[in-house]
């Protein structure tokens, strides 16, 4: 079933895929938990943007803003921490080109 996916990402054993989906949940759940007190450090809570149009559409994108560098950077410490960092970093590492960056 994941045949597919294995290959395309190189993947050698099951175990490893299934490290490489739980780092996966882990930083994506992290980088919400860590998001939120961020925001709050600055002061920004979705009260701020109450009075604007659209303003809790507004506080949501910058909420996603806030969490994408977030989760880049625990994605590469999550998987260290799970020896799985040569594949995270190169897969950081393919998504920071394809936004334009050289890596």
């Amino acid at each position: 079933m994941f045949k597919k996916l294995k290959d395309k990402w190189g993947v050698k054993s099951n175990f490893q895929f299934l490290i490489i989906f739980i780092v996966f949940g882990i930083t994506g759940s992290a980088s919400v938990f860590v998001g939120k007190p961020l925001l709050n450090f600055f002061s920004i809570s979705p009260n701020l943007f109450s009075d604007i149009p659209f303003g809790n559409v507004l506080y949501f994108i910058l909420r996603l803003v806030v969490i994408f560098p977030i989760y880049q950077v625990l994605l590469v410490v999550f998987g260290a921490m799970f020896f799985q960092f040569n594949f995270f970093w190169e897969f950081e590492k393919k998504i920071l080109r394809k936004m334009g960056f050289r890596v």
